[in-house]
């Protein structure tokens, strides 16, 4: 009955780029490479030159030249299939497979679709890659202004529901659930015994860790972290934790998987994320602040080693009062992982 909003918009696009479909993004029509199917790639072929957009750090790896800075735009030989397609983008048989080229990147026109198009692919959790074709979009295909998507947004939050839950930490619990307008994603704050919102906080940021938090993992130390905090704040009386769904330093759980496989061929963490086209770390902690200031919590004693979380806590209005260390769950399987973490991450002792 009224027409979509920007966000809403937004949320169309990120799933339709899930579903293999194309999306126009300013004077582009273009796909995710991860999911676009055969016949609708050879459609935009038949529309004109195929253009590839990757992130610049996956131009690094690549040894293409990002002339955009932040994104690369290659020239698509009128040769190659989806499958070479997918190598350019996939770092998985890069060793297997190191020369992808001589691979030809565009310096003249306009850049800000593609731009938008890699950061889109990111939202949606996909590899950072997208193949379309400077022509009028068909009908029916969502339209985006490249301004739509923007690099580093706010996102908002807003409560849904809240329900006491006893747990094993504590008897007194109660779980309140926040949703992104805007995407859909339900992050959850975890009361802990009683909170006292007149005193500084016993806080902790835990973002989602399938492996770690439900599988046990050894890979990192996210399980042992998500119940040293819950036992703390019980032993102290209260606390919160905020279990923020950024799954795999906000990359998603696939391309965590893909970043695993490429640790197991040499890589670090650091290393295995930017050979996919991802910075260090995609999170954005600010949602903690705003569901913090829902909860009316401006204080926090914040259990962390990560120095940006405090950063982002405290640029975002909320005060740390105290930084609590939070080291546990060291085992030889990790153990490189987490230096990685303090020499490359900055994490404190």
């Amino acid at each position: 009955m009224l027409p979509a909003t920007p966000a809403e918009l937004l949320a169309r696009a990120r799933a339709e780029f899930r579903l293999g479909l194309p999306v126009a993004m300013g004077h582009a029509v273009m796909a995710a490479v991860e999911t676009v199917p055969p016949e609708r790639l050879a459609a935009m072929r038949a529309a004109g030159p195929l253009v590839l957009a990757v992130s610049g750090r996956r131009a690094e790896t690549l040894k293409a030249r990002a002339y955009d800075g932040d994104v690369a735009r290659i020239a698509v030989p009128d040769d190659v299939d989806a499958a070479w397609l997918r190598a350019v983008a996939d770092p998985a048989d890069d060793l297997r497979a190191p020369m992808k080229g001589p691979l030809r990147t565009l310096r003249e026109g306009d850049a800000a679709p593609w731009r938008a198009g890699v950061a889109l692919a990111k939202a949606a959790w996909l590899l950072p890659a997208v193949i379309g074709v400077e022509a009028e979009a068909p009908a029916g295909v969502t339209r985006l202004s490249p301004a739509t998507v923007p690099g580093d947004p706010v996102r908002p939050v807003a409560p849904v529901a809240s329900a006491r839950l006893p747990m094993a930490a504590h008897a007194k619990g109660r779980v309140h659930v926040h949703r992104e307008p805007g995407t859909g994603e339900e992050h959850y704050a975890v009361e802990i015994g009683r909170v006292d919102r007149a005193a500084p906080v016993l806080v902790r940021l835990h973002s989602a860790c399938f492996t770690g938090d439900v599988l046990g993992s050894l890979k990192c130390d996210c399980g042992p972290q998500l119940h040293a905090a819950m036992d703390a704040m019980a032993a102290a009386g209260g606390g919160v934790l905020l279990y923020l769904n950024q799954e795999g330093r906000g990359i998603g759980l696939a391309n965590k998987m893909r970043a695993y496989d490429l640790q197991d061929q040499g890589f670090d963490t650091v290393e295995a994320n930017h050979r996919l086209g991802f910075e260090d770390d995609e999170r954005d902690f600010r949602l903690g602040a705003a569901i913090l200031d829902r909860l009316g919590i401006g204080a926090v004693r914040l259990m962390t080693n990560n120095p940006r979380k405090i950063a982002m806590m405290t640029a975002q209005g909320i005060e740390v009062a105290e930084r609590v260390p939070l080291h546990v769950g060291l085992t030889p399987q990790n153990a490189a992982y987490l230096d990685v973490k303090r020499v490359k991450s900055g994490h404190l002792e």
